[in-house]
């Protein structure tokens, strides 16, 4: 019943909805309430699990015969909304507006194959979709039509010969686990080491780190991962060229288009430096952005995006990742964000800061992983009802009732 009441918990939208679930399914009527208090005595459970001596058989994940082939790490930042420490139900929220940043992580053993050569020198359609960038880059769009190609990837028409590499280069993921915390950069960074140790990621044949530009993600690969590639994801250099390729051309949309193909085609083809240097030209023109101007400002878009790339050009070299059969976008990454959110994140959802919090997030995070390890756990912990507990967290419902 424990188990159902967990599983329950961690798959559906709210306490009160595994609830409904356990009754309706597992035919016993179990209050919201008490699945509150399980899933905060299990959570407490597996976070002490999480942060055991990976050497240790009381860590959580599995350590398997062999190193992985391909070991890939991503982490990424989300949000989530909690009251003040300290306060019960009711809308207590902790700072303004009670958002608060989690870190989410996801450890990959994948497979894939390297390469005589680059296997995708052009970049994919969908880059080259006006529609599908400005989405992308969480912008207006270009009135420019677009190119056929990209038009056919859209509807899921046949593709041009030659237009797609020959076979699909991109690596392929086996098992995933994931890692979820309220915890700061450091302390998330240790929690990602003790995993990467446990699965053996460390003695990988092949290694990468993947990341947006978020410092924190750098700092922990830097003091934690130093031996895996280091891959800026793709996806976000391209939402600050078409901005600001929309910033030097604001008054011709075609030619805001070519500029931004050019510019993305560039970077895509790992030359990082020639962008740059087209950029720096339009930096001239404009001048430096006055302390204060605001992000809108042409001077602050085209400084902003210079500053990006050239933080970042070393964690550019896609050619030389496509070659090596690593992967160049967080895909495995943001499609975890997504769910994560989907039990975590909402209007009317509100936890405890921070054990209420931390305990939806273990949960979450063991459901998600490919190794079975919230249901190892269940089967294993000690299940004598004069055991001695240590005292859960609350966990009060999340949803706000009267």
């Amino acid at each position: 019943m424990r188990t159902k009441i967990v599983f329950a918990a961690g798959e559906t939208r709210s306490f009160e909805r595994a609830s409904i679930v356990v009754e309706r399914i597992g035919g016993t009527a179990i209050s919201d309430d008490t699945i509150q208090r399980v899933v905060g005595e299990i959570g407490l459970e597996l976070a002490e699990r999480r942060d055991a001596d990976p050497n240790s058989e009381d860590a959580l994940a599995r350590r398997p015969a062999e190193p992985p082939a391909m070991a890939v790490v991503e982490c990424d930042g989300g949000r989530i909304r909690a009251r003040a420490p300290g306060k019960g139900r009711g809308v207590h929220l902790s700072g303004e507006s009670g958002w608060r940043e989690t870190k989410n992580a996801c450890l990959v053993n994948a497979m894939g194959k390297a390469f005589d050569s680059d296997p995708q020198p052009e970049p994919p359609r969908c880059f080259l979709d006006p529609t599908h960038v400005a989405q992308i880059a969480q912008t207006e769009t270009l009135s420019v039509a677009a190119p056929p190609a990209a038009r056919k990837d859209q509807a899921g028409d046949e593709e041009d010969e030659g237009a797609k590499p020959a076979e699909d280069w991109r690596p392929k993921r086996r098992v995933r686990t994931v890692l979820a915390s309220m915890k700061g950069a450091r302390e998330f960074g240790r929690q990602m080491q003790r995993e990467a140790k446990r699965r053996r990621f460390y003695g990988a044949t092949v290694k990468a780190f993947l990341g947006d530009g978020l410092p924190w993600n750098w700092s922990i690969w830097r003091e934690f991962f130093p031996s895996f590639t280091p891959i800026l994801d793709f996806i976000h250099p391209l939402s600050y060229l078409f901005l600001a390729a929309k910033t030097v051309h604001a008054n011709s949309p075609e030619d805001a288009w070519s500029q931004y193909t050019a510019w993305m085609r560039g970077c895509w083809q790992g030359e990082v430096g020639q962008v740059i240097e087209e950029l720096h030209v339009h930096q001239k023109k404009l001048g430096e952005p006055p302390a204060g101007v605001p992000d809108t400002d042409p001077r602050k878009i085209i400084a902003t995006t210079l500053g990006y790339l050239e933080n970042n050009r070393e964690r550019m070299n896609y050619p030389r990742y496509r070659q090596a059969g690593l992967p160049v976008t967080t895909a495995w990454m943001e499609s975890l964000v997504k769910e994560m959110n989907h039990r975590v994140k909402g209007t009317e959802m509100f936890w405890n800061d921070p054990d209420g919090a931390e305990a939806i997030l273990q949960v979450r995070a063991a459901v998600l992983s490919e190794d079975d390890r919230l249901a190892r756990h269940l089967r294993q912990r000690l299940g004598s009802p004069f055991s001695k507990r240590p005292k859960p967290p609350k966990v009060t419902s999340e949803i706000c009732k009267p």
